[in-house]
């Protein structure tokens, strides 16, 4: 199963985000350094009149939530919507902004949660939408030119890519691909990057998020649905060998499964070397080798961050991105002699072995339109390269507001996706003899980064949990200074703590 049988196309590519690759090491000692540190807190008095932001100026949203509890699960229908004190109602999207139902303006810095990288609402793109809704309506249930296109732009821009299969999400996307690995190879074991979220299913619920935790997210699964799945540390290649040399006694490895640039998005940087490294035990030990490119892809580049790492994968997956922040985006791409086991109907699948994959609304005429006309903008505007510019200036930013206040925090980017560590709660070490004290110290920093969230969002800042931002084409210098002065009203309240 070997990544060299790939058929060689020329590669195409705009620019990436990645100007230049970040050194690790000293990454991950400010990042120890941080969990070390005493939790710092916003003073009170400055923390309360945040809060009070919400109950004074975000009224409707605070009436809207009320409504929503008493019809949904936690008030919200996705995780990223919840924020403290109550997550607000937003009504209008626009480029680098967001605004509220009451009617207050935000610099987006979660762009729907990455795959809006030229902007909310693009009006290029919506007005072929509209277009297309005028005539052919959202959904058929049948084949549309629109996914032809789609599947050839991807084709054509990702050298590891011979043919593309749409499908409904993220999470759908990784099942299939873990099926077809299992079928193409024979084999059982599939070996995460621990920490790493690949989506909800019940294979996957597993190591989520902060390595260690193995089976501890995984209620209501049972624990034979991980009895296949692995995990080992990243940047930890000789765990990886460890654990591939023992699988050939365990019925073999199907696939390594990895994101690129590092689990949860980067928030665990790798080294650049990385995934060179774990392609070359993926051919030593005959496996699959996947990458999760749901966030990476088309954000790093036009090739993704397989194309920036020059390193190609058997299988990939893809999110967000392919429907351009439009809704059912998802999708595997790979080998010619792979991917045939997706085919539909009775076509391809030469060994005879085929696996289960499907959804209605799979590669509908709206994403799949949406789609084509966001990747062809993103061309036509070099988006992720400008995109990735923003990432290194406001990253630049934060980092000398973290030295002028002298604080613990940790600011660091892989072009456009940008971290800001505040509480470290990702980076706690688990200690299972110790298992009851660490899960205290990880619910404090989790309110901690809620107090933060809280702050950035009474500031006019909209961000992923309060420590991942998303940058834009629409996220220009001025947007970048308006957003440091905002970051700069939070450090300068913090309640330093030696």
């Amino acid at each position: 199963m070997n990544a060299t049988t790939n058929t060689m196309k020329v590669k195409k590519e705009v620019g990436f985000a990645i100007s230049e690759y970040h050194d690790v090491k000293p990454i991950y000692e400010k990042l120890n350094k941080l969990v070390k540190a005493p939790l710092q807190h916003i003073q009170p008095d400055a923390l309360k009149n945040y809060l009070n932001y919400y109950d004074t100026k975000c009224e409707i949203s605070k009436e809207k939530y009320q409504e929503a509890k008493k019809y949904i699960p936690g008030g919200v229908q996705h995780n990223l919507a919840f924020s403290y004190p109550f997550p607000l109602t937003f009504t209008k999207a626009e480029g680098a902004y967001l605004y509220d139902i009451d009617g207050n303006k935000y610099i987006d810095f979660l762009q729907a949660g990455g795959p809006t990288i030229l902007g909310s609402n693009f009006p290029a793109v919506r007005d072929k939408c509209i277009e297309l809704i005028e005539t052919c309506g959202p959904s058929t249930g049948l084949l549309h030119e629109y996914e032809i296109k789609l599947a050839k732009l991807i084709c054509e821009y990702y050298p590891s890519v011979e043919q593309f299969r749409m499908l409904g999400s993220g999470t759908e996307s990784v099942m299939g691909a873990l099926r077809l690995a299992r079928v193409k190879t024979g084999k059982r074991k599939v070996i995460k990057v621990g920490g790493a979220y690949h989506g909800w299913s019940d294979q996957m619920v597993y190591d989520l998020r902060i390595p260690g935790t193995k089976f501890f997210d995984a209620k209501g699964i049972p624990f034979m649905m991980h009895w296949d799945t692995q995990a080992v540390p990243p940047n930890d290649i000789e765990a990886l060998e460890r654990t591939l040399k023992w699988n050939r006694f365990r019925g073999g490895t199907a696939a390594v499964l990895l994101e690129p640039i590092g689990p949860e998005s980067g928030t665990y940087p790798v080294y650049k070397q990385y995934c060179a490294d774990v392609r070359a035990l993926c051919d030593k030990y005959d496996a699959l080798l996947i990458f999760d490119e749901v966030v990476s892809a088309f954000r790093i580049g036009m090739s993704g961050a397989q194309g920036y790492f020059d390193v190609k994968p058997d299988l990939t997956i893809f999110g967000k991105i392919v429907a351009g922040g439009y809704p059912a985006a998802g999708g595997i791409g790979g080998r010619a002699d792979l991917m045939d086991g997706l085919a539909a109907g009775l076509a391809g699948g030469k060994s005879g072995k085929k696996v289960k994959v499907g959804g209605t609304m799979a590669a509908n005429p709206l994403s799949s339109c949406a789609g084509y006309y966001t990747l062809q903008e993103i061309i036509k505007n070099n988006a992720c390269e400008k995109a990735g510019q923003a990432g290194d200036k406001l990253t630049k930013g934060l980092n000398n507001l973290i030295d002028q206040y002298e604080l613990p925090f940790v600011a660091y980017n892989q072009g456009s996706v940008c971290h800001l560590e505040t509480a470290g709660t990702l980076f706690e070490k688990i200690e299972i003899l110790k298992i009851n004290s660490v899960l205290k110290r990880i619910f404090e920093r989790k309110k901690l980064m809620e107090e933060y969230g809280a702050a950035y969002m009474a500031e006019g800042i909209v961000t992923l949990a309060g420590s991942r931002l998303y940058m834009s084409m629409a996220t220009t210098d001025e947007v970048v200074e308006d957003a440091l002065h905002r970051f700069e009203n939070v450090f300068k309240n913090v309640q330093k703590t030696l």
